[in-house]
């Protein structure tokens, strides 16, 4: 048996979620490969990168297994986040070299880098319960909130008739659900903006969705 040191069991799922170790990470990189599979793979966290997160920001990753199985994920790390300036690429808080996590120690917002559950798992509760971890994260650390680069998946559908700002517009207002950005602000996210190249995707011609939760036990802003 693996051991595995439990930080809460999911109501829903009934998985163990446990904080990521470095001895997870090629099972971590087959995990994100696998939920990824139009994203090119050199934007992606590969097992070096996974090692790393795993040192630097450990209790701020969690994995959640079935028995043994690892089958779900939810990553980020520390960052300081200007709201002001909000277009980025996943390059620019991930180092592109993968020489590194992209880890700021003292960062005020924690920033969600992937999020993933393998196929058969998928509709049991358990991104939203990887989302109340995260959301735990920010309060035990009294950080200002989670941002993200959020896949549009459902953008492929719609590309040819409206730009990807048009469609988040659309999806945030409730006219179209995006299985992923729909999902996301429900879990109390608000779709900012689209961002261009944000990871080279040619199903979705490369664009993500900027959401932000801000983390409601701070008064004031926080950048």
């Amino acid at each position: 048996m693996r051991e595995i040191e439990a930080v809460s069991v999911g109501e829903r799922s009934g998985l163990t979620y446990a904080c990521i170790v470095p001895g997870w990470a090629a099972e971590l990189e087959s995990l994100e490969l696998a939920s990824h599979p139009t994203a090119d793979p050199h934007d992606l966290y590969d097992a070096d990168a996974f090692d790393q997160l795993a040192r630097d920001f450990s209790e701020g990753c969690f994995a959640g297994f079935d028995g043994d199985e690892l089958v779900a994920m939810g990553v980020g790390i520390r960052c300081n986040f200007d709201l002001a300036n909000p277009i980025h690429t996943i390059a620019d808080i991930v180092p592109d070299d993968h020489g590194g996590s992209g880890h700021v120690q003292e960062g005020r917002w924690y920033y969600g880098t992937s999020i993933a559950t393998r196929l058969a798992y998928r509709r049991r509760g358990i991104g939203a319960e990887l989302y109340e971890l995260r959301k735990q994260v920010c309060g035990d650390l009294g950080l200002a909130g989670i941002v993200a680069g959020g896949v549009i998946p459902g953008y492929a559908d719609h590309k040819a008739t409206m730009t990807a700002d048009e469609y988040i517009a659309e999806v945030r207002a409730g006219r179209l659900y995006d299985r992923t950005l729909s999902f996301q602000i429900e879990n109390g996210f608000s779709a900012v903006c689209g961002l261009p190249n944000y990871i080279t995707d040619p199903a979705t011609e490369s664009w993500a969705a900027l959401i932000v939760w801000h983390n409601p036990e701070l008064r004031g802003d926080a950048t």
